[in-house]
């Protein structure tokens, strides 16, 4: 019994530490992301017209 806790909890803290890692690093990219690309709120863009024109 002590062999299988000798063996797993090493593989469970280096599971932890790459959980942590990756939530981290994936969270700063975010944050510079967002800060790169402002949101614009404004009014929709009008569709285009029709190709053939009014008599089509």
């Amino acid at each position: 019994m002590g062999y299988v806790i000798v063996i797993s909890l090493p593989v469970i803290l280096f599971f932890l530490i790459t959980a942590i890692a990756c939530y981290l690093f994936g969270r700063a990219r975010g944050h510079k992301e967002n800060a790169r690309l402002p949101q614009y709120y404004g009014p929709p863009v009008p569709a285009p017209p029709p190709l053939g024109g009014p008599d089509k």
